[in-house]
């Protein structure tokens, strides 16, 4: 069972939510708060594993309030349902400890499948964030040809094609029926990748697949 505890200040749209993730077999709503903050004072009686935080406007606080939560809830994966998308925030809270982020967009499937990829120990980004971080990062420095060709090298025929997928913005779900495998074996795919091309994050390989022309964007 995955529990979960949704924290938003707006009792109507945490029932909303609450109503549609109490149909799925496997998950339990443990909680409903109004903030980080009271969450922290009052912890549920189940353990918390996937946190769905609502965040309606940038400020320093959300950043601090994410950093206290999972400074108390170290195991808790932090996920954010954003109403704007701010690429200074979306980094930030990145930095914070947050593990998954979804705009306000984002459907029951989307919402679904962002909650099992965090409990399965991944992260997971909307296309919509994920375009942002992809923008984010295309001044940086790119790492010499030899060093980008001996990481690559490491790398198998499936594996590159996942990595290339994934660093499009396609979510694990849709790679896995675009590929005939299944979601484990994409999420497996994506972490061997990491590792071996040393990288720490998702948002560290959609940064390697950029630089290194892996992928285009405009």
């Amino acid at each position: 069972m995955i529990y979960v505890v949704l924290v938003n200040p707006f009792p109507v749209i945490s029932d909303a939510l609450k109503a549609l993730l109490n149909n799925s077999d496997d998950i339990e709503i443990a909680g409903c708060y109004d903030s980080l903050e009271d969450l922290i004072k009052n912890p549920p009686q189940h353990p918390v594993h996937v946190t769905l935080t609502m965040v309606y406007s940038v400020s320093e606080k959300v950043i601090d309030d994410i950093k206290l939560f999972l400074q108390h809830f170290s195991k808790a994966k932090m996920l954010v349902l954003s109403m704007f998308n701010d690429e200074k925030f979306i980094l930030r809270s990145i930095k914070a400890g947050a593990k998954g982020h979804i705009g306000s967009d984002a459907n029951r499937s989307e919402i679904l499948e962002a909650i099992y990829t965090l409990r399965n120990g991944y992260e997971y980004y909307a296309k919509s964030i994920t375009d942002i971080l992809l923008h984010s990062y295309l001044s940086d420095q790119k790492i010499g040809p030899v060093e980008k060709e001996n990481k690559l090298k490491q790398l198998s025929p499936r594996e590159l094609e996942v990595f290339k997928l994934f660093a499009e913005g396609m979510s694990n779900r849709h790679i896995a029926e675009k590929l005939f495998i299944s979601v484990r074996t994409v999420e497996t795919h994506k972490n061997n990748i990491m590792k071996k091309i040393e990288l720490k994050t998702t948002v560290d390989l959609v940064k390697f697949a950029i630089k290194n022309n892996i992928i285009q964007i405009d």
